[in-house]
């Protein structure tokens, strides 16, 4: 007999629904009758406590015994209804995994629950014990495991496995191949053993595919990643496993995103999974990029590919946000492959790697072509309508879909079963039947209406009829229920290495479904921020590999899940690059060098480690031994001592005692040393020295080393000289030494650690350096820096402290000490070591011949002559014509001459100047009475000058002098050239003779006007002659009287100058002043009236040097002063500069001078000079310009 179901959904409350809106139609009533009768019955014997039973441990862990270092993994599984919760137990104390990360691992998958302990020691011994529990009842099983020392030994062999050649930490790119390898030697080699071999990457063991290759060829492991893609970047490790134990080596891999198709456009998703599958949709899941290419992503469009095409279909119109989506129209049966892309407003990514296959097929399918029926339950009943659905929960929600999740009823026949979902709108209050047939009790409903509220409820039915509906969900809003997760909080990076940084922040708060972090780190001042990780981290904790040692760098972190990206965190505190810094190791080599009745003075060497910081100090303890029993051990100072040498005093006579000692730096205090050999307290009395200490080896070369100690603490009875003794051993030395005095010879030091007589490579030098500006500097070079090392300049072994002498200037891996103003107190030996090498270290001495040699040097550089093949000549040329000339040695094209005749400037005649030749000449048209005075060619050519001059007298007699030697002999005129006009109207010469013999010159015809200048001081009248003599007389005058000198008014000779010295004139000194000169002919005398009008003087407002940056405008102005107004010339470089567009020079109201650059560049840099000149005197105000470019690094000046 047919039998025809009909629902019929009544519009009233949903909670209000019950099995009474269901009729059976049958031509039979009575039959009806009886089956919904017999249904009722059914479900009053059918009820919860009849499902549930309690734990049941269906296999129960074992007990093992490993040997330590070993991993062990205790498993058990377990049934029971509801489904018991395991918690694991060590000596009855549960065990916490996240108390000792890595220590233990607990899995639970399809009710089998694991304890997995990595590398065991002692400790792990104990009794462990899985207790199962649920709301029927509680079960527990015990194992025991107990760790042994020491490694198994097969058949008499105990396997030792070394990895060596390992993988460091590695960068790759999207799209690259990269292998990772390490040679492995196991002691015994046995030819047909074989170990096993296993990589992991973040603890999961990888297995070979397409994207992995592993090869073993005996004594070399090796991965090679064929097509890196993000998911390749993490912790790798190797595994080796012997019957003895096992080993492992990992490093971190990392992946950087393929360069974009388009510019700024985002990198490739990553992680794409499938999450769920059915036979007519499969949600997709990915995790979102780090790289967003400068804007933020605006979604993510899904491709599918049927597996065994190449075709790929976008499965999205409209791109999606959240990290999760439902593919359907998908081929029932059929397998497919995903991928993702981002996009972003600048365009779209490259694609993901593709997904693994799926099958587009219902789960219970699935489990059927496996061979097990997915519905069919334990608890079945012929002929009977299936209970209603247990636990229903919306397990997923978004605004494009709504996944339920449900627990099969527990009694549903001996049939399969079907599912039905129902939905009711909370606000229309109207049941809908969703008419779609489910056979797993998972189901995703699409065409949700975006921001309404739904609930839903699931029916099982059978042949046997429809069972009761579950209870129904609380009402749901169409949307994304899943937040992004907030903010990270702080973040705390330190120092790890050279080229990383551990950085740990807070996690996020209440942060739903987490992905991962992403970290991000930028160099200080760059506001240029680059991804450290690709790969979203689950810790709170990463080590950012490959920054830049030495640079400073701040960092933040973002949290994300399928919802998007979190606010970056605030930015850390800037850290530097370098290797972390640790405690010490412990000193060793305790010894004694001197004793008394009630103290002892120690020596110990330096710990071999120091920990990547300057040792600071020392800490002493000591303790009392009696009968061979030591004793309680006392510090022998509480504050450190920077010395590897310390008196310890308190002591007991004729007591025996031992010591340890401590090492501290700024990380902290080491461990101690092992205790010292066992010393007796009791006064020395010997008449030999004791021994020398503190032996350190410097600048070893193949032939030679410097090697220094300090001399004994204990003199004995007479000074001490030192004897040094060495052993070999091939190429390698030891050295200790030994100290003498009249009485004998003492005891020894302690031997050095063994020296290798080998020139390590990269081993440079001190260079001694003159510079262009006579500057003497010793410079060294070290090309084996550490992040810590320093540059320790001495003098004689002794560091150098006092910075009066020299001073030390330091850049990257150069440092020079450079020299004050070098005298005899600087001769000596000149070392340098640096810190936190392998001893690298140089010396240079300076001895008193080397020191007066490079002063020569430094002289010529300061003051560099252009060499001249010829003084300044004259000759006569035809119709009276004069040439005055010269010719130098060598001139570069930059050369230039100035013609000068008394301090003046010429302008006129023919002047030549031939830079190939280095010939200089003037060429006049004839001389004349008013030609007398000096002719004089002033040289430069770069920073080197030269000037060479002839004078002429007033009998018209030249005098040549030089800028070298002005007393010189020369040619000269013994005649005058004149003519007379003879009716032939030609012109004749009446004589001229040219000797070169000295003629006396009479300084007084060629003395300058007199004029006068300001000195710190006073005030000086001077005038300057081409020739003095000491027989030449000399008078000054006061208004028309010998002047009579005092300290107050002085007078005197500096080369060709005669001056008069007035120290703190008053209005007094105001008058006629007249200096006289008789040189046996009658007198000359030169005037000068000093009255209250002022020399010209620069009043103030200049800088001693302007740094400015390229492109900025400089302004200066400074205060003149002077009566009559003086005239003001700027220079720059000791060359005149006049006003232009570019700089600007200005003199206003005769009191203010200005100097304007609009825009400074590199090429304005250098030496400028303001000089003011009036008749009473002339004064001149320096400054230097400094321009800098501020994209150099560090800011370098120009």
């Amino acid at each position: 007999m047919a039998l025809v179901v009909l629902y019929i959904m009544l519009q009233r409350p949903f909670s209000s629904m019950t099995l009474q809106t269901d009729f059976i139609l049958n031509r039979n009533s009575s039959r009806s009758l009886f089956l919904i009768h017999e249904h009722e019955e059914h479900f009053k014997r059918m009820n919860e406590d009849s499902l549930m039973h309690p734990p049941e441990f269906v296999i129960k862990p074992r007990s093992h015994t490993v040997w330590e270092k070993q991993c062990v993994r205790l498993h058990c599984t377990v049934s029971g209804w509801p489904d018991p919760r395991v918690v694991w137990y060590k000596n009855n104390v549960a065990i916490d995994p996240l108390a000792n990360p890595g220590k233990y691992k607990l899995e639970s998958r399809y009710n089998v629950h694991s304890l997995e302990i990595n590398r065991c020691d002692f400790d792990d011994t104990a009794q462990y014990h899985a207790s199962a529990m649920n709301s029927k009842g509680e079960q527990s099983a015990f194992a025991s495991i107990v760790v042994k020392k020491g490694p198994v030994s097969e058949y008499g062999i105990t396997f030792q496995t070394h990895i060596v050649d390992q993988f460091g930490v590695s960068f790759g790119r999207e799209g690259e191949t990269m292998s990772l390898g390490c040679t492995v030697i196991i002691y015994p080699a046995l030819n047909r053993y074989q170990p096993e071999v296993e990589w992991y990457r973040d603890d999961v063991l990888l297995s070979p595919s397409k994207w992995t290759h592993m090869h073993w060829s005996g004594d070399r492991a090796t991965l090679t990643l064929t097509h890196l893609n993000k998911e390749d970047e993490g912790l790798y490790t190797l595994r080796v496993t012997t019957k003895s134990g096992y080993e492992t080596y990992s490093a971190y891999v990392f992946v950087r995103d393929a360069d974009a198709e388009v510019e700024g456009a985002p990198g490739a998703p990553l992680d794409v999974r499938c999450l769920d599958a059915n036979k007519d949709y499969i949600i997709v899941t990915w995790k979102q990029p780090a790289v967003d290419g400068g804007n933020s992503i605006l979604g993510y469009f899904v491709d599918r590919c049927e597996v065994g095409t190449t075709h790929w279909i976008q499965c999205n119109d409209t791109p999606v946000k959240f990290a999760r989506f439902p593919v359907t129209g998908l081929v029932e049966g059929r397998s497919y492959t995903f991928r993702v892309r981002a996009v972003n407003k600048s365009g779209m990514s490259r694609p993901s790697r593709v997904s693994e296959p799926v099958a587009a097929m219902d789960p219970a399918d699935r489990a059927r072509m496996r061979g097990t029926a997915a519905w069919m339950s334990d608890f079945t009943v012929e002929g009977v309508v299936p209970g209603r659905p247990l636990e229903l929960q919306v397990t997923e929600a978004t605004k494009n879909y709504v996944v339920l999740s449900w627990k099969p009823p527990g009694e549903k026949g001996l049939e399969g079963v079907m599912y039905y979902v129902e939905k009711v709108s909370c606000k229309q209050n109207i049941l809908v039947n969703t008419e779609i047939p489910v056979k797993s009790p998972r189901f995703a409903l699409f065409d949700l209406a975006e921001g309404k509220s739904y609930s839903f409820r699931v029916r099982c039915c059978n042949s046997a009829g429809v069972g009761e509906p579950s209870d129904p969900t609380e009402a749901t809003t169409v949307g994304d229920k899943l937040d992004i997760p907030s903010a990270p909080g702080k973040v705390v990076p330190t120092r790890n290495t050279d080229t990383s940084v551990v950085v740990s922040w807070e996690a996020s708060r209440d942060a739903k479904e987490l992905v991962g972090y992403y970290i991000e780190s930028s160099v200080v001042g760059s506001n240029v921020w680059e991804p450290c990780n690709n790969k979203p981290v689950n810790a709170t904790r990463f080590i950012c590999h490959g920054l830049m040692t030495g640079e400073t760098y701040v960092f933040r972190v973002r949290a994300v899940n399928a919802a998007g990206l979190s606010q970056f965190s605030p930015e850390s505190e800037p850290v530097e690059v370098k290797a972390a810094i640790a405690s010490p190791a412990p000193p060793y080599g305790i010894t004694v060098l001197e004793c008394v009745r009630d103290s002892m003075v120690l020596a110990w060497k330096q710990p071999n480690f120091i920990g990547g910081a300057d040792i600071t100090g020392y800490f002493v303890d000591y303790r009392e031994v009696i009968d061979g029993v030591p004793g309680k051990w006392h510090e022998a100072n509480i504050r450190a001592v920077s010395e590897r040498a310390y008196r310890v005093s308190d002591l007991k006579e004729n007591k025996k005692y031992q010591f340890q000692v401590r090492a501290a730096n700024m990380a902290g205090v080491g461990i101690p040393s092992l205790p010292s050999n066992t010393f007796l307290c009791e006064e020395w009395t010997i008449a030999v020295p004791g021994p020398p200490h503190d032996l350190q080896i410097r600048e070893v070369r193949s032939d030679s080393l410097v090697l220094l100690w300090k001399p004994p603490v204990y003199q004995g009875r007479d000074p001490v000289n030192v004897v040094f003794t060495c052993d070999t051993k091939g190429e390698t030395y030891v050295f200790r030494v030994r100290a003498q005095n009249k009485a004998g010879v003492g005891n020894t030091s302690d031997v050095t650690e063994p020296v290798p007589a080998v020139t390590k490579p990269g081993s440079k030098e001190i260079v001694v350096d003159v510079d262009d500006d006579g500057i003497i500097s010793l410079n060294f070079e070290c090309c084996d820096m550490t992040p810590d090392s320093k540059f320790v300049w001495s003098k004689n072994y002794e560091e150098i402290s006092d910075a009066s002498r020299l001073t030390v200037e330091t850049k990257g891996n150069k440092s020079k000490a450079v020299f004050k103003t070098p005298g005899e107190e600087d001769v000596g030996i000149y070392s340098c070591l640096v810190t936190h090498t392998d001893g690298a270290s140089a010396s240079y001495t300076l001895s008193e011949e080397e020191l007066k040699r490079l002063l020569e040097i430094s002289h010529d550089h300061k003051f560099p002559i252009i060499p001249l093949k010829s003084e300044l000549a004259v000759e006569l040329l035809e119709k009276g014509k004069v040439r005055f000339w010269l010719q130098a040695e060598k001139i570069s094209p930059n050369g230039k001459v100035d013609y000068i005749f008394n301090d003046n400037a010429v302008s006129q005649g023919e002047m030549n100047f031939d830079k190939n030749t280095g010939v200089i000449e003037m060429i006049m048209e004839s001389l004349t009475p008013a030609d007398e005075g000096t002719y004089t060619f002033q040289l430069q050519d770069g920073k080197a000058t030269n000037q060479s001059s002839l004078v002429l007298i007033g009998d018209g007699k030249f005098c040549h002098t030089t800028n070298k030697e002005r007393k010189a002999a020369s040619p000269h005129f013994i005649e005058y050239l004149g003519y007379e006009v003879t009716p032939e109207c030609c012109n004749v010469l009446t004589t001229l003779h040219l000797n070169d013999v000295f003629v006396f010159v009479f300084a007084a015809n060629s003395s300058t006007p007199l004029k006068v200048t300001s000195t710190d001081e006073g005030i000086r009248l001077y005038t300057f002659v081409s020739y003095y003599n000491d027989l030449l007389q000399v008078t000054w005058h006061y208004k028309d009287s010998a002047i009579a000198f005092s300290d107050r008014i002085k007078s005197g000779v500096v080369g060709e100058q005669l001056w008069l010295q007035i120290s703190e004139p008053t209005e007094k000194d105001m008058g006629k002043y007249a200096i006289e000169f008789n040189d046996g002919k009658g007198g000359l005398r030169r005037t000068l009236e000093l009255s209250g009008q002022d020399r010209a003087r620069v009043a103030g407002g200049l800088p001693d040097v302007v740094t400015i940056q390229e492109g900025k405008a400089l302004n200066l102005t400074c205060n003149i002063s002077g009566n009559p107004v003086p005239e003001v010339t700027w220079l720059k470089n000791d060359r005149e500069i006049t006003s232009d567009e570019h700089c600007i020079l200005k003199f206003e109201s005769g009191k203010f001078a200005s100097f304007t650059i609009t825009g400074v560049n590199t090429s304005d840099s250098g030496k400028y000079s303001i000089l003011v000149k009036n008749k009473y005197g002339t004064e001149s105000g320096d400054f230097t310009v400094s321009v800098f470019i501020p994209d150099e690094a560090g800011g370098k000046k120009k």
